[in-house]
């Protein structure tokens, strides 16, 4: 027991199922339940950015993605609009998603290597143009996804959301990158010491590039599923994620200082903040005070955190 308290990542999964207990003892079981379903669909999606996001921070203090709103809002418009609810165009519009990714990913890099920008700034800065193509694109309209793929997105197996069960494939091959190949041991590494790492041979520029493009791709994938779910894509689909993707990776047990990395939490960091906001609702409490109480506990996780490292 005393080993597993010192988990990193038990603290997450010990919060998701308190909030769990008290939701199901003020609504019974049948609304806990039931707020458990909506918390695997939606938590998928906060999963999937927030593993680009943990690659990123695990590179070491200052590395962050702010653009991953502005990313999700772009690919899914953009693929959306190519689309246009034809079920036939779905590899091609996916294709198109991926591309946004890589572009974001490139473009980000290329601005934080060549003009030295702060990963914190260029990422920010980046995203308004993003944001400002994605309202170019399509006027502030709502666009649709195909039939197809708003079925695919919300299809269960055996009462488990699909996408749900891809997610959980993807974050165990992440582990595996993370943990297994030289590219997930030269990220830990670079997060630990980057000036060691570069001394032992680690490419260290091309292992940074590699994994903000990772981040923006695995963003841009989420948003064109996000669209088929949701019903469409809006301008303002990827708001909810930017914080959010910091405050899953931080209360999922990833280093905020970099070099450690918890995939395992990531989930457990996703249900707790979804069902802790349901829980919030369930209690009656103003928007204004979710909000607050929301943020205050996001704040103290990362202060705690990073004393810890």
């Amino acid at each position: 027991m005393t080993a597993l308290v010192q988990k990193p990542w038990i603290w997450a999964w010990i919060g998701a199922v308190s909030m769990w207990l008290i939701i199901t003892a003020v609504s019974g079981i049948g609304a806990g339940a039931e707020v458990m379903s909506a918390a695997a669909s939606f938590g998928t999606f906060f999963v999937i950015v927030a593993i680009g996001q943990m690659f990123v921070i695990t590179l070491g203090p200052g590395n962050v993605d702010l653009s991953i709103p502005a990313g999700m809002t772009l690919s899914a418009t953009l693929a959306m609009k190519f689309m246009n609810g034809d079920p036939s165009l779905l590899l091609p519009g996916l294709l198109i998603s991926l591309g946004v990714g890589l572009m974001i990913g490139t473009l980000n890099f290329l601005l934080i290597l060549l003009l030295r920008i702060p990963p914190i700034i260029a990422t920010l800065s980046a995203s308004f143009l993003y944001q400002s193509t994605a309202i170019w694109s399509n006027r502030g309209l709502r666009v649709k996804p195909p039939e197809l793929l708003g079925d695919f997105a919300i299809a269960k197996v055996l009462g488990v959301p699909f996408l749900t069960l891809a997610a959980l494939v993807l974050t165990v091959a992440m582990a595996f990158l993370l943990h297994r190949t030289r590219f997930g041991l030269s990220v830990l590494s670079i997060g630990q010491n980057q000036k060691a790492a570069k001394l032992a041979g680690v490419r260290v520029e091309r292992v940074r590039f590699v994994t903000y493009v990772m981040c923006a791709v695995l963003a841009a994938i989420c948003g064109f599923f996000l669209a088929g779910f949701s019903g469409g894509a809006a301008l303002n689909m990827g708001e909810q994620y930017l914080l959010m993707s910091i405050a899953v990776v931080v209360i999922g047990g990833t280093s905020v200082a970099g070099g450690f990395a918890n995939l395992t939490g990531l989930w457990g960091a996703s249900l707790f903040m979804f069902l802790l906001v349901s829980m919030l609702n369930t209690l009656g409490l103003s928007a204004g005070f979710r909000l607050i109480f929301t943020g205050a506990i996001i704040v103290v996780v990362i202060v705690i955190s990073g004393r810890k490292a």
